[in-house]
């Protein structure tokens, strides 16, 4: 995918778009059936929070799967059950700003000289895995792969501190003149106040309940 086609896509996609507080919170539904649900800080126009949810058939439903933030709303799953996390086991999360992406690998408990961090340039994904064989994550990179970056060894910065593995990579400037085409974009999509319209009928229900 190109910088072009992820354009292209978001622009023929239906959107919808309401404002609660200091969130706007925007629905996609593409083409092809696949949905795509953002939650941007009106402050400073980062996106807080991004899910996606395949096309449902009549037989099974599909669930949102969290692409990044840190974690979905009650409401954004189909099953009211939502299973936690063992308090012990490693959490990943992600989260971007104006100008990095970061993940946190939290409940790590071993020294920063333990772990391997390496970047794959084909698959545009990251890789982290210790000496001692108790962890191994690969994780993609959407945005990479959106705007074709390849990722280099030297774009990462690695932190480890309070049993949390932090990684960050200063977003490329493809990816910035990406994101400020897109809210170009969006600057088209009439919003509304969560207070004077009928959220469940906009959005579908998906991103109103926290």
């Amino acid at each position: 995918m190109s910088f072009e086609d992820w354009l292209n896509l978001v622009k023929s996609a239906d959107k919808s778009s309401v404002i609660q507080g200091n969130v706007r919170k925007v629905h996609y539904r593409f083409p092809d059936g696949r949905e795509m649900a953002e939650e941007y800080s009106t402050d400073t126009g980062v996106v807080l929070r991004r899910a996606w949810k395949n096309k449902s058939t009549l037989l099974h439903k599909e669930d949102w799967v969290l692409e990044l933030g840190e974690s979905i709303p009650a409401g954004l799953k189909e099953n009211e059950e939502m299973l936690k996390e063992c308090c012990t086991e490693p959490l990943l999360t992600k989260r971007v700003t104006r100008n990095a992406i970061e993940w946190r690998i939290r409940n790590l408990p071993y020294p920063l000289t333990t772990y391997t961090i390496t970047c794959n340039e084909n698959e545009k994904t990251l890789t982290i895995k210790t000496s001692n064989n108790k962890y191994f994550k690969k994780i993609n990179v959407p945005e990479f792969q959106r705007c074709n970056f390849i990722p280099k060894q030297e774009h990462l910065n690695v932190v480890y501190k309070n049993a949390t593995l932090i990684i960050t990579v200063k977003k490329p400037a493809i990816l910035l003149e990406m994101e400020r085409a897109i809210l170009t974009v969006l600057q088209d999509v009439e919003t509304m106040e969560y207070n004077n319209v009928c959220c469940e009928n906009l959005l579908g229900g998906l991103m109103i309940q926290e």
